[in-house]
């Protein structure tokens, strides 16, 4: 796709990019160790209104979402041991909906690139894209769930719990969504979705709570993370608990939740997206580019946002690229389109599958960019660059921001302003 670009590149070649530093972003930091992980999972497991619903012989049956969650192996392989130790039979389902290329042996390799194997857990992973008809939410509205999960004798969710990327709810990303659409499957995040953006705080509260109510959920493992993205909150919840506790999880979801301090920038380059580090790419609560700003704003003011590669870990789908206004070949090349494709019907909002302006390398991404702004100085460019949305201590600054940056508290300088290093080919790495 444009394999040639000669006149474009031609017309931007002597744009000049802006020397950068690496600064530091201050946040609070209240992580749990991760030794410490395993013990708070155990301590959770032994009330009787979590661990003691597991019974000997039983099948239980523990989801694990596509997200690239803090601890998450160390968190899901201990709930595999404590249901052994009780006698039980565990085994994981993918909780991901359509995410994997909306296949059986897509979500397993998604689960396999997060470190999730039958090897690792020492249990089965049962892996299917067929539900059955969970019953009916409270408009009268088919509910599915995973057949593997309806079949076990109890359900186990693993997951976190974080601000949605499009709307704003009671209850966003976390436990009941993960029932009303990663257990559901592409069929079932379909039918959540299928009243648009506008009605999915309504039916990922309607849809979750109607599998919770005619399906053994047992608990859920749910976790906030902090700004350095670390496990902050551990909480093993009681099904019976699900309803109150997931809301104030995510009051606490927002008060530890990072941001690019200098507020404004005239670029944001963003090195990497995928599905494991957010559900569009890049969290629009960090780049500010909602894709329905009418339902949830936030985030950074930039004028102008490019994007220069995947996460391996999103195995091509680049679900939510048309929230940057440019991105490299390199994002092309590395595309699945049909997974792509899949994601963005299953969520109902097509314009999720636009692409971008497409520059043929990383140099140019960030020259054309700069050559299209308006109302600034584009001698002096006030550029972000980040690794991706999830990690956002260290993070690169033109040389625009440097005397700010001296004069405040919750930043530091770490380097001295240097040229980007671009290879022959114009790309970053």
């Amino acid at each position: 796709m444009f394999a040639k670009r000669e006149k474009v590149s031609a017309l931007v070649k002597d744009t000049p990019v802006p020397r950068m530093f690496r600064a530091r972003q201050i946040f609070k930091n209240n992580s749990i160790p991760p030794e410490q992980i395993p013990q708070l999972v155990r301590e959770g497991m032994r009330t009787e209104k979590t661990g003691g619903k597991i019974k000997p012989g039983q099948n239980i049956a523990i989801a694990v979402g596509s997200r690239g969650i803090c601890n998450q192996v160390a968190i899901v392989k201990t709930v595999v041991d404590c249901v052994k130790e009780r006698g039980a039979h565990p085994f994981l389902v993918p909780g991901m909906g359509c995410h994997g290329g909306a296949t059986a042996e897509g979500q397993r390799e998604v689960l396999a690139a997060l470190g999730f194997t039958e090897a690792s857990m020492g249990c089965p992973i049962r892996c299917t894209m067929e539900t059955v008809m969970a019953g009916r939410n409270p408009d009268g509205k088919e509910v599915f769930l995973d057949k593997y999960a309806a079949q076990a004798d109890g359900i186990i969710l693993s997951c976190r719990v974080k601000p949605h990327t499009a709307f704003r709810g009671k209850y966003e990303s976390g436990i009941l969504k993960m029932m009303a659409i990663g257990l559901a499957k592409q069929k079932g995040a379909e039918r959540t979705h299928d009243e648009g953006v506008g009605n999915l705080a309504k039916n990922v509260y309607q849809n979750g709570m109607t599998i919770l109510k005619n399906y053994p959920v047992l608990f859920a493992v749910a976790v906030v993370e902090n700004a350095y993205d670390q496990t902050c909150i551990l909480n093993v919840v009681p099904a019976e608990e699900i309803e109150e506790t997931e809301p104030r999880m995510l009051e606490q979801a927002f008060a530890n939740m990072p941001g690019l301090l200098p507020g404004s920038c005239d670029v944001l380059v963003v090195d990497r997206v995928g599905k494991n580090i957010s559900g569009e790419g890049m969290d629009p609560n960090i780049t500010g580019r909602f894709i329905l700003p009418e339902y949830a704003s936030g985030g950074v003011d930039a004028q102008k946002v490019a994007i220069l590669g995947l996460t391996p870990q999103t195995h091509g789908n680049c679900h939510g690229i048309c929230n940057a206004d440019v991105v490299s070949q390199q994002v092309v090349n590395e595309a699945d389109f049909e997974a792509f494709y899949i994601n963005s019907i299953t969520s109902t909002v097509l314009t999720l599958a636009r692409v971008p302006m497409i520059m043929a390398n990383h140099k140019e991404c960030i020259q054309v960019c700069i050559r299209s702004l308006v109302g600034t100085d584009k001698a002096h460019p006030r550029v972000i660059r980040i690794p991706d949305t999830l990690h956002l201590e260290y993070i690169l600054l033109s040389e625009a921001y440097y005397e700010e940056v001296r004069d405040r508290s919750d930043m530091e300088i770490v380097s001295e302003p240097f040229e980007l290093d671009f290879d022959e080919n114009g790309n970053l790495f």
